[in-house]
């Protein structure tokens, strides 16, 4: 069920798009941000919502990869796996998060503060290698780059 608060969101979203159905993204959105992710139980009732399906909805959902269908970690890292990426050391990026994290592309730590998830290009290439980190694109990637990235990121899980 969506709350009071996400309905009020999703209606202000919805006043700047012609139709109901052109906001979903946007929609979408709103619960994840509330949530972490979009539920099964929250798709139906935001596509009920837009006067969209379930399916229709869920199709949006699964085609943006910004948009999570599952729990993910406190920090979503993406790491870029295009063809820019894995020429200039895109692998090594990968395997180094995964050795450090403790986990495969597709998972969340034990703590559930990080999620390690590949992705189709993330649009800087002239700085690959490339991941996103919480929305932030850090490029030109080395081991120390991303060690900092994720104690940062840590750092502000505990607020300081």
């Amino acid at each position: 069920m969506l709350s009071e608060q996400e309905r009020e969101e999703v209606e202000r979203e919805l006043e700047h798009v012609p139709t109901r159905q052109a906001g979903c993204i946007g929609a979408l959105r709103v619960v994840q941000k509330r949530r972490g992710y979009v539920s099964d139980e929250a798709l139906k009732d935001l596509a009920t919502a837009l006067d969209m399906t379930p399916a229709e909805l869920d199709g949006v959902a699964t085609f943006y990869n910004l948009i999570f269908r599952r729990p993910v970690g406190e920090h979503v890292i993406l790491v870029c796996d295009s063809i820019s990426c894995f020429l200039t050391g895109g692998e090594a990026v990968m395997e180094h998060l995964q050795r450090k994290l403790g986990i495969r592309p597709g998972q969340t730590t034990e703590d559930d503060l990080f999620t390690l998830l590949p992705t189709v290009c993330l649009g800087h290439c002239e700085q690959s290698p490339v991941m996103m980190l919480d929305g932030e694109i850090i490029g030109n990637l080395t081991e120390e780059k991303i060690n900092e990235a994720l104690a940062e990121a840590v750092r502000r899980s505990r607020g300081e």
